[in-house]
């Protein structure tokens, strides 16, 4: 039977006052859920015998998720329509409809058919609580709910709430040290001036923070991308940020798979036309605007498995991105080339740094056209057509 207890607000939820409350639930064994808002944001704790199980919600669930998921698990297909195919077979051994917490399902799916390890488990878990407990910080003040109601029938991991409070009390404080506090690392960073950036930094790093800097990837995906702590990454773009070159903006979340309870049936019939980029928000807005317009679609956010499934689908138009790890568009369009089936292939290399030098040599590796970043969709739509309409004329 479900029970709700009344709602608690607390003013300032300081690491002291999340270990007095956890630690209450955890000496009362509790089963069921705490429900935590704070600052328009909810989340939702899972609890197994006062120990923690999950937790879920907050401004960007899925980028979160995604994001540590990919990171500790490279191996795994993680495209949209992957994850819903996922789902599929999930929803055969498991009768909710409405599959609560697909997140954590999945990975215990994925652990039983041994395609991750527990190890794997721990470290996307445990790095999911650390960042949900550091956003609880920098918010402060909050109102909760705790309710007698299990949901999560199978235990992957029991997780002691002293100790991923501590690490993400040791964060906020680097954060708040670093003179941050006022900035959330789920905002993305964009050049503003670039003009104004290219006088400040080495001509070598402004290449770089134009590549990196487009407006798609939290402060979060950049720090997991480059291999770098949020912290240190943030504090080495404030300057710029306060100067003016550089902006933090809001970024909406992540699509989460769509699940449905019957087989998903392929919508489009027309040219299949395949995206490759490493950013999971430019591979769905592709998507969106090419399902649309009836076009079939193949997401490949791993390079190094492009060829191999390119071979396999063989698309009628390419879009590359330009700038991608272990590799970049110059070079996978050389490749492509290379191989007879994609000679004649439009290729159209997608970037946010639109410059002659840049479409010089995207000519001279042989690819069709050039797109810029952000996705617009009339332009996307537009090349699309033309291209091939032309049949693999080049034109740049």
């Amino acid at each position: 039977m479900t029970t709700q207890k009344p709602v608690v607000t607390i003013s300032d939820f300081t690491a002291a006052k999340q270990n007095r409350l956890f630690g209450l639930l955890k000496q009362s064994q509790f089963n069921g859920q705490l429900h935590l808002t704070a600052n328009n944001n909810q989340w939702t704790f899972e609890f197994y015998m006062g120990r923690l199980l999950y937790v879920t919600g907050g401004k960007q669930p899925m980028r979160r998720w995604y994001r540590y998921v990919k990171h500790f698990c490279p191996d795994l297909y993680l495209e949209i329509s992957s994850l819903q195919t996922e789902l599929q077979k999930l929803h055969k051994l498991d009768s909710k409809e409405n599959l609560y917490c697909w997140e954590y399902r999945l990975l215990s799916f994925w652990y039983d058919q041994q395609k991750i390890s527990r190890q794997q488990i721990s470290q996307i878990i445990e790095n999911i609580f650390i960042e949900v407990f550091f956003d609880i910080n920098q918010a402060r003040g909050v109102v909760y709910q705790v309710q007698n109601d299990n949901q999560l029938s199978n235990q992957l991991l029991l997780i002691n709430a002293e100790a991923i409070i501590h690490k993400a009390k040791k964060l906020w404080q680097s954060w708040l040290e670093a003179k941050l506090g006022d900035r959330s690392p789920d905002l993305a960073p964009i050049i503003r001036h670039p003009l104004e950036l290219k006088k400040w930094v080495p001509e070598a790093l402004y290449r770089n923070l134009t590549m990196m800097l487009t407006g798609q990837q939290t402060l979060r995906d950049l720090s997991i991308k480059i291999s770098r702590d949020t912290v240190s990454l943030s504090a080495s773009l404030l300057p710029y940020i306060q100067q003016g070159a550089v902006e933090l903006i809001e970024i909406e979340d992540l699509e989460a798979p769509v699940f449905s309870s019957k087989p998903v049936e392929p919508s489009s019939t027309g040219p299949l036309i395949a995206c490759i980029d490493d950013s999971p928000a430019i591979c769905r807005a592709l998507e969106r605007v090419l399902t649309t317009a009836d076009y079939q679609t193949q997401c490949i956010q791993d390079p190094l498995r492009a060829i191999a499934i390119l071979l396999a689908r063989k698309p009628d138009l390419i879009f590359l991105d330009l700038v991608m790890p272990g590799t970049n568009g110059y070079e996978l369009c050389s490749q492509l080339r290379k191989i007879s089936c994609f000679k004649e292939t439009p290729i159209i290399i997608l970037t946010g740094n639109d410059g002659v030098i840049d479409r010089v040599r995207a000519r001279m590796v042989g690819a069709s056209a050039f797109l810029g970043k952000p996705i617009n969709p009339h332009q996307v739509l537009s090349v699309v057509e033309r291209q091939l309409s032309k049949q693999g004329i080049v034109e740049i």
